[in-house]
């Protein structure tokens, strides 16, 4: 059969019709990702930035995170990423340099070691492979306290070194060379 239609219902019918456009899916995308981060109060600058995360159990399906690493998480008590955690976990896992800023208490030490593990991989005997530094001995102390226990059960060797005597003490008096 003939349909007949005018030209305005013609116009309507093939505006129905058209699928949006990959670039159209794209902006709607970003537009989506800028209303998360508004929302959690995320300022971020650069090019290609990888998507924060909404939940720790994206981690584990988007960036393979070690199972036991993520065991650790849960067990620590953590439900939810804190939006320093949201934004600089993808970053870093990303292979990205980040300058992070956040108030006390945020969770910027798991924000920096969930990738820094991630990057480790698995123990290996080749001395230290990954260094942190800490302006005070205090920060030095809960750092290395909630390594310790995001690591435990995955191998790693967690060690705090505040005094180069006591290194040579603990780790032979050689250690200033091998390490």
């Amino acid at each position: 059969g003939i349909k007949w239609m005018s030209s305005l219902e013609a116009k309507f019918e093939d505006a129905k019709e058209k699928k949006p456009t990959a670039e159209k899916l794209e902006r709607l995308r970003r537009e989506k990702i800028n209303r998360f981060r508004n929302r959690h109060k995320i300022s971020v600058q650069g090019t290609d930035l990888p998507d924060p995360i909404a939940t720790f159990d994206q981690l584990q399906k988007e960036y393979k995170i070690h199972p036991k690493i993520m065991e650790n998480i849960q067990a620590a008590g953590f439900q939810v990423p804190t939006p320093i955690q949201m934004q600089a976990i993808p970053v870093m896992l990303h292979g990205r340099e980040l300058l992070a800023s956040a108030p006390t208490g945020s969770g910027k030490t798991l924000a920096f070691c969930i990738p820094l593990l991630t990057h480790l991989k698995q123990p290996r005997n080749k001395g230290f492979r990954a260094l942190i530094i800490s302006p005070t001995r205090e920060l030095a102390s809960q750092t290395h306290r909630e390594l310790v226990k995001l690591a435990e059960g995955t191998g790693f060797r967690i060690h705090m070194i505040h005094k180069a005597a006591e290194a040579a003490k603990k780790f032979g008096p050689k250690s200033s060379k091998k390490f």
